[in-house]
């Protein structure tokens, strides 16, 4: 029977279909850390190791051999680790590049930019991760992810948007905050400031949309409040439910789970996803009757997507789903 990849996708883009949260890790330590709780909980989450904070000065090749050696290892089970590299102003970034592509380019999970100042910055860092692909051999394309935590960034980032093999832009709260030279008060580094605060809620706005009307995911920003699990929940659902972010980092074990479940789909809806994609299948993907309702390839669409998140999530899905959709 024909895969919902193949019968559903035939022309067009959808969203990258990617775990709802990105933990970041800085050194050997916690990277591995976070490769043990992604053995324990499933592939939940990305883990980002850090090239930017996590170097430490004056050992930055030492660094990003190191992330080399971690991301090629049995320990990065899932392939679901990814990096972030120094910015475009930093005179590291592109040895960064050059130590991380040749040496683990067919496992990074992607390569996340911080700090762009304008399109300009973020295309000649893409356009020199390109090259480097080439001329090493690498065929496929590493996803990007950009960081939105400058004003020229946000001033550019509906050009942003449409840069070739991006697949999420993030929000970086904190950043973004310093950039005002205190017009922003630090308290809207939290919660709820972060949220009501008009010039940091628009922001927050403009990313989520440029990012969603070009078929990228929005990632919002870290909770700050590290030992209080049941505030980043509140904040990833908020970010989901009012803005239309998808991910969300973090910089904590706790958080990983806050996040995850505050950004689950809904059960009932999987449950009746599941049982119309099963039957469209049945259907070679024809227009079927379910509990009284036309569906076609445009519910479909939605329907498939919405499991492959479920999936994603955790989420328990029926054996013959999992079977039929998801085994290799």
């Amino acid at each position: 029977m024909t895969h919902p990849n193949e019968a559903l996708f035939e022309s067009g883009k959808s969203l990258p279909i990617i775990p709802s949260c990105e933990h970041f890790a800085g050194s050997e330590k916690l990277i591995l850390k976070a490769m043990s709780i992604q053995e324990k909980i499933g592939p939940v989450f990305d883990i980002t190791c850090d090239c930017e904070d996590g170097a430490e000065t004056g050992k930055e090749i030492e660094h990003a051999q190191m992330i080399v050696r971690l991301v090629n290892s049995d320990n990065n089970k899932y392939l679901q680790a990814g990096c972030r590299i120094h910015d475009c102003a930093n005179e590291h970034w592109r040895e960064d590049i050059n130590i991380l592509v040749p040496g683990a380019g067919e496992k990074l999970a992607y390569i996340t930019l911080p700090k762009s100042n304008s399109y300009e910055d973020a295309k000649e860092q893409i356009e020199y991760i390109q090259a480097k692909c080439k001329e090493v051999g690498i065929n496929r394309e590493i996803p990007i992810h950009i960081l939105i935590e400058t004003h020229g960034a946000l001033k550019d980032v509906e050009k942003l948007a449409t840069l070739p093999w991006l697949q999420v832009l993030d929000f970086g709260l904190m950043d973004f905050v310093s950039g005002y030279q205190g017009a922003i008060a630090a308290s809207n580094m939290r919660s709820p400031g972060q949220f009501e605060h008009k010039l940091i809620a628009a922001a927050k706005a403009k990313v989520a949309q440029a990012a969603l009307s070009n078929h990228v995911i929005a990632c919002h920003n870290v909770t700050l409040d590290l030992k209080n699990p049941y505030q980043t929940y509140q904040d990833a659902k908020i970010a989901k439910e009012s803005f239309g972010f998808m991910r969300m980092w973090s910089i904590y074990p706790t958080q990983i789970q806050a996040i995850v479940d505050a950004m689950k789909v809904d059960f009932a809806e999987v449950e009746d996803a599941q049982n119309i994609l099963l039957a469209a299948q049945e259907a070679s993907w024809g227009p079927i009757q379910y509990d009284s309702e036309l569906h076609d390839r445009a519910t479909y669409r939605y329907f498939w997507e919405l499991v492959q998140r479920a999936h994603f999530s955790g989420f328990k899905l029926k054996e013959e789903v999992q079977n039929k959709f998801f085994s290799k």
